[in-house]
């Protein structure tokens, strides 16, 4: 297999991103690490994004940490999908924080959780963990935006999680809420708390929260794309 090399800067176009994900399938996370320089944790969790930072260094992406897709140039947003031996998702995914407030005049079409799924690099990832985070293999890739269907399905969950959201009722929010989408809490500790909307109208603080896509949706996506490559 030959040695691929990181990308200097973010790629011009889909299809040179997606040629150098295709060639980043098949290598361990240790190896991509060890050609790129960068040490690899003994597992995630105290680095819970790093083969996210990993695969943003071997893709060129250029967003940061800023509020953007991480191929701005593109409208591309990069999601690593931890999986099992079988294909199928181990973990819902994070789209993006939620707005608790000022949230008049959103509509989906507006909203940033639709700006950043209308196309994805999704990049699959051995998740088991009893595979060392080193030995576990990058997959094959698969660029992908929400068909018809699928638009309409995220737009029903968003609406309804919204509707509770802007109605005072977030802290009654919980992750059963949403057939594909889902509402969590996303903090680093239960200290950080956010301004947000209570039952009366009032001001109340809690725990920021976080847009999530069921394991449900991601399997579905996952399992449709790669029976048609077969």
């Amino acid at each position: 297999m030959p040695i691929p090399a990181p990308l200097p800067c973010a790629p011009e176009t889909e299809a040179l991103l997606l040629a150098q994900a295709q060639r980043l399938s098949g290598y361990t996370l240790g190896e991509l690490a060890s050609l790129a320089g960068i040490a690899t944790p003994e597992d995630l969790k105290r680095d819970k994004g790093w083969i996210g930072i990993l695969l943003e260094i071997w893709l060129g992406a250029s967003a940061g940490s800023r509020p953007e897709q991480d191929f701005a140039a593109l409208g591309v947003e990069l999601k690593t999908i931890p999986v099992d031996g079988q294909g199928r998702p181990l973990e819902t995914t994070f789209v993006c924080v939620a707005p608790l407030t000022g949230n008049s005049g959103v509509t989906w079409e507006t909203s940033h959780v639709r700006h950043k799924l209308k196309r994805v690099l999704w990049v699959p990832v051995e998740g088991e963990r009893s595979i060392p985070l080193a030995r576990r293999r990058v997959g094959s890739p698969l660029l992908w935006s929400p068909d018809e269907e699928e638009d309409r399905q995220l737009r029903l969950d968003w609406e309804e999680l919204m509707d509770m959201i802007v109605l005072g009722q977030v802290e009654r929010i919980t992750a059963r809420h949403g057939e594909f989408l889902q509402l969590r809490p996303k903090a680093a500790n239960a200290r950080a708390l956010t301004e947000a909307i209570g039952a009366q109208g009032q001001p109340i603080l809690t725990l920021p929260r976080g847009f999530y896509l069921k394991k449900n949706f991601t399997r579905a996506l996952l399992e449709r794309h790669f029976l048609l490559c077969r």
